[in-house]
């Protein structure tokens, strides 16, 4: 049984397939609204969403199936009253997948090693590759292709973005520079720039972690960066994190110095003034929105994978 815990874990061939059918699908092929007819998914949720709840809700929709909202807070296994195993065994006898967004990638593991249903990773602290899936379509959109372009990352390296899209782009052959504090706390996890390091070399790509934003940014395509503080940060971290996040704003300036066509890339939520200027972010060169509608299409890739991998709109007639 396939799940998608972490880009990681995915082949090249399965990451390459899944953005492919996404741009497919969002080209609303005849019958693929019929896909997962019948089909549930239950969506568990610790943090707060906006994306991914609407994105997933409307995936399952838009392709024949349904979607169940299940408030972890408000839940026996988020009142302590139920472990993390009995919640994925139940779970699995009344559902087809599981969408989780959690604080802790090692709970999400530990749902999977019970589930018996496909579980998918909808953000942990340590991983978000949805977003990533939705970040390599909005590139390809853009560009036509993957393999030799460059996105220049400015901020926190010991993200849950950075991580995932590190995965993505060392798959599938996209250049890759990192531009953080030198810290060991804003550097990405070892393990996480160990794995990248050997995808980066059967793939082609080039992965760099500089700690100087300019010359990160030279010559990207694409230039990307995330929130300072995440939810799983607490308030008074704020003060600190923005004192050693500073200079690695996206600014006009930053993005001068990458090519003149280069795009502007978040996650979302933004903060204008902190992580990126607002003459950045709402500019002509923001593709923000293109790439959070791109969720909804690389999610629903997902669910067609792990739920109906026979399907292929250009095949397969529904």
């Amino acid at each position: 049984m396939m799940h998608l815990l972490s880009l990681s874990d995915w082949t090249r061939e399965q990451v390459e397939d899944a953005v492919r059918l996404a741009a497919l699908l969002k080209a609303g092929p005849a019958g693929y609204a019929s896909a997962l007819r019948g089909r549930i998914l239950l969506m568990m949720f610790e943090k707060p969403s906006l994306r991914t709840r609407l994105s997933f809700e409307a995936a399952m929709l838009q392709t024949g199936g349904h979607a169940i909202h299940y408030d972890v807070g408000g839940s026996p296994l988020g009142k302590g009253k139920e472990t993390l195993a009995d919640t994925a065994r139940t779970a699995s006898r009344f559902v087809g997948a599981i969408m989780a967004r959690l604080y802790r990638q090692s709970d999400l593991v530990e749902i999977a090693r019970h589930a018996t249903v496909p579980v998918i990773n909808g953000l942990t602290d340590v991983e978000h590759p949805c977003q990533a899936l939705g970040d390599l379509l909005t590139l390809r959109e853009r560009r036509g292709h993957l393999a030799g372009l460059k996105v220049a990352f400015l901020g926190d390296g010991n993200n849950n973005v950075t991580h995932s899209l590190m995965d993505a782009c060392s798959k599938t052959g996209v250049n890759f520079a990192l531009a953080c504090p030198e810290s060991r706390e804003y550097l990405p996890l070892p393990e996480v720039a160990e794995r990248t390091r050997r995808a980066a070399a059967a793939s082609g790509a080039r992965m760099e972690v500089v700690h100087d934003p300019v010359e990160a940014a030279a010559g990207a395509d694409a230039i990307y960066t995330d929130t300072w503080v995440s939810y799983h940060h607490g308030a008074d971290q704020k003060a600190e994190r923005t004192r050693m996040l500073e200079p690695f704003r996206v600014t006009a300036g930053v993005m001068a110095r990458a090519k003149p066509d280069a795009v502007f890339l978040h996650c979302l939520p933004a903060e204008r003034g902190a992580e990126v200027a607002a003459e950045v972010i709402d500019g002509p060169r923001s593709i923000v929105f293109d790439q959070a509608e791109n969720r909804l299409h690389a999610q629903k890739a997902v669910l067609l994978r792990l739920l109906n991998p026979q399907y292929h709109p250009q095949r397969t007639p529904l």
